[in-house]
């Protein structure tokens, strides 16, 4: 059951993440280059591949000590960044507009499916060996990276991926301060994951 769960997961993030890319190319504004840039400038892109491949990586090898993303606490980190996918979406930007049509449902599997999928799938299937809360701090190595780069490259190109980052309409010390406040929800995300996971091992 749980390679199923997981070729389905893995099925799901491919599909979602290579049909939002074809949906890019076909409604382009710029050339194929910077619409592949762009592409892979979302959050929501990267965070959905790192989803793929971690099922990818659990059905192919199973559970193997030497499979990718082995090491206690993998899929806690990957689920608290799919959880700030699916929670700044909802709240921060599906009303900014109304997809249609396969873009409605590439929209949706991105945004809200895989993310509760990949939480219930947590729940069930973290390791059992402890997981402690001083791996927080790798954990944001991601998040951080990522801001760094798009913040660089919307300096140099003019492109931000999301309006909360968009410094020229926000100014860089609103961008940052928005920054520091999705930060603090991931951190208190992986607090809340850390605990829920001990509290299971001790029943």
């Amino acid at each position: 059951m749980k390679k199923l769960i997981a070729f389905v997961l893995a099925l799901a993030g491919w599909y979602g993440v290579t049909a939002q890319y074809f949906l890019m190319l076909d409604n382009r504004v710029v050339d194929i280059m910077e619409t592949t840039t762009r592409f892979f400038s979302y959050f929501t892109i990267l965070t959905n591949i790192l989803v793929a491949v971690y099922f990818t990586s659990v059905l192919i090898q199973g559970n193997s000590r030497h499979r990718l993303f082995s090491s206690p606490g993998s899929l806690t980190a990957i689920t608290g960044y799919i959880t700030i996918v699916g929670l700044i979406y909802q709240i921060a930007l599906r009303h900014l507009w109304q997809p249609e049509g396969q873009q409605w449902l590439v929209d949706e599997l991105l945004h809200t499916v895989i993310p509760m999928a990949v939480i219930i799938y947590w729940y069930f299937n973290e390791s059992t060996l402890p997981i402690r809360f001083q791996q927080i701090g790798t954990w944001l190595l991601y998040p951080l990276v990522y801001l760094i780069l798009i913040l660089v490259r919307g300096y140099l190109s003019g492109f931000y991926p999301y309006p909360f980052v968009d410094v020229p309409t926000l100014g860089l010390l609103r961008v940052l301060l928005i920054a520091a406040c999705l930060i603090v929800l991931y951190i208190l995300l992986s607090v809340l994951y850390i605990w829920l996971h001990s509290r299971a091992n001790q029943q």
